[in-house]
């Protein structure tokens, strides 16, 4: 009976052992599992709540290792405890943080089929307003950002054959009182997207954005935070009652569902043979008209009271050849 167990007994040594092993070096852990075969190894920025988490959740289900990008040591210690999961400690603005992520994405060997740019902000307030600090601050997280992340892995997705995403908004495409700062830092993820799918086409690497509509998050949260570490008094601005109606809106976003959508998309965008350059990823059909009504309307706008104007019919046949060319899903 005992001759029977030993084998029994030594496998589960081996395994506690090398649960232990873990638990007391992660970064051992994370060698260990670049050396497991199939789980390509994904980057998510701005991993710690919101979009970004969900994102880690379901990448690590759908088989891919997750690098998870972070600021605060509390959600890199929450991250670092997740399967198939390495914390980094990432500020996308900071240059050092980046380069010292990239030092260990290359030092655990895995190298890096895909690069998720989540990590995002949003500043809120008229343009004739606001100060040129915030606004540098809006660019510096969502646009400079992106690119400083890019640049810094692209050998590795070359290499790779790799994916990047990014997470756009449908702010990209709308725009309106008092988010004009947004809209602008997400109005150029889009040109970002399309310059740089362009620039990695020869090299075999998808590029693609997601643009979520309303779902929940922590970003209203953070405007409020970031508004009365400001001292913003609506009293004072030519803008007062849209002040005061946006700021009576819930911040929690608990009125809204959770992003598993858009993960969804980031899952596909990654995985399929040919990813969507676009994914509009709305909650309803309210905001999907919208959205997609206000891309018309500017088709309408550049078309008008010139001399190369398409007609209706022109405007059809244009509208009929793109649908066509539209990879099927």
């Amino acid at each position: 009976m005992i001759t029977t167990l030993r084998p029994i007994l030594a496998t589960l040594c081996a395994l506690l052992c090398a649960w232990q092993a873990r638990a007391a070096d992660p970064a051992a852990a994370a060698t260990a599992d670049a050396q497991a075969p199939a789980r390509k190894a994904v980057l998510v920025t701005g991993a710690s709540t919101g979009i970004g988490r969900n994102m880690v959740d379901a990448l690590t289900k759908a088989g891919y290792f997750v690098y998870a990008g972070a600021r605060k040591a509390s959600d890199l210690e929450t991250l670092g405890k997740l399967e198939h999961v390495e914390a980094l400690k990432l500020d996308v603005t900071v240059q050092a943080d980046v380069d010292a992520a990239l030092a260990t994405v290359q030092a655990r060997g895995r190298g890096l089929y895909g690069l998720a740019n989540n990590a995002g902000i949003a500043v809120i307030g008229p343009l004739i307003e606001l100060d040129e600090a915030e606004l540098r601050d809006q660019f510096e997280v969502n646009v400079i950002g992106v690119q400083r992340v890019t640049r810094a892995f692209a050998p590795l997705l070359i290499e790779s054959r790799g994916r990047i995403v990014t997470t756009g908004s449908i702010a990209g495409t709308l725009a309106g009182k008092l988010a004009g700062p947004y809209s602008m830092s997400k109005h150029a993820v889009e040109a970002f997207t399309d310059s740089l799918a362009a620039e990695m086409e020869r090299f075999g690497v998808g590029v693609s954005v997601i643009e979520p509509g309303n779902y929940k998050s922590d970003i209203s949260l953070a405007v409020a935070r970031r508004l009365e570490s400001h001292g913003l008094n609506p009293d004072k601005s030519r803008y007062a009652e849209e002040w005061k109606a946006m700021l009576a809106r819930p911040k929690d976003r608990s009125q809204f569902g959770e992003p598993d959508a858009v993960s969804a998309a980031l899952v596909h965008a990654l995985g399929a043979a040919a990813p969507q350059r676009r994914y509009m990823v709305v909650p309803n059909a309210r905001e999907a008209e919208m959205t997609v009504r206000k891309s018309l309307e500017k088709t309408v706008q550049l078309n008008a009271n010139q001399p190369y104007a398409y007609d209706r019919e022109g405007l059809i046949k244009l509208l009929d050849e793109l649908l066509a060319a539209q990879p099927k899903p």
